[in-house]
């Protein structure tokens, strides 16, 4: 079964881009490539515990099991020696990748206390975007009583646009709710 969000872009979305960006070929359309969840446990140095529920977090939040990314080098003031666990991340393609981003937009962010939009300054000048948050909480699939500790994510979102105004454009038409 094709995701809700996926369907609405191939058979909504593509048309309207096309029409506003002038594209000839349907293979210029801006298309969504991946999404990287990605957070930062900075407990995890003293006690694996938090890493391990962290991990299961992301995983109830994706619906996928996310890597352990380790230090790369070290780094005495942050108290962080090479090959030390320091984060999870999970990316998402496909179907997932749609499901997610469909639960995020219609569910999670308007669940943020005094939700005004997502900031438009989250793009990097090649229609990717980031998108911090500072609680797990306003996923609807966690359970507020088992967290131990409420943690912040990254969200990032990679297109195949080639310009900010055509990423916040796909974005924007899927249903990402920007602050005006």
């Amino acid at each position: 079964m094709i995701p809700r969000l996926q369907e609405k872009y191939s058979t909504e979305i593509v048309p309207r881009l096309r029409q506003k960006f002038n594209y000839k070929n349907v293979m210029e359309v801006p298309r969504l490539e991946k999404v990287v969840v990605n957070i930062g446990v900075n407990e995890a140095k003293q006690d694996m515990k938090f890493m391990n529920v962290a991990m299961e977090e992301l995983t109830t939040i994706t619906g996928q099991r996310p890597l352990l990314k380790r230090a790369k080098k070290s780094v005495a003031g942050f108290k962080v020696r090479e090959g030390m666990p320091v984060a999870c991340c999970v990316t998402l393609r496909g179907a997932k990748m749609w499901e997610f981003l469909d639960r995020l937009i219609t569910l999670a962010l308007p669940r943020i206390k005094d939700f005004q939009g997502v900031s438009r300054k989250g793009f990097d000048g090649r229609g990717n975007y980031n998108l911090g948050l500072r609680e797990q909480l306003i996923f609807p699939e966690i359970d507020y009583d088992k967290v131990i500790r409420i943690r912040g994510m990254n969200i990032t979102i990679t297109t195949t646009a080639r310009t900010d105004e055509e990423g916040q454009t796909l974005l924007a038409e899927i249903g990402f709710p920007f602050s005006r």
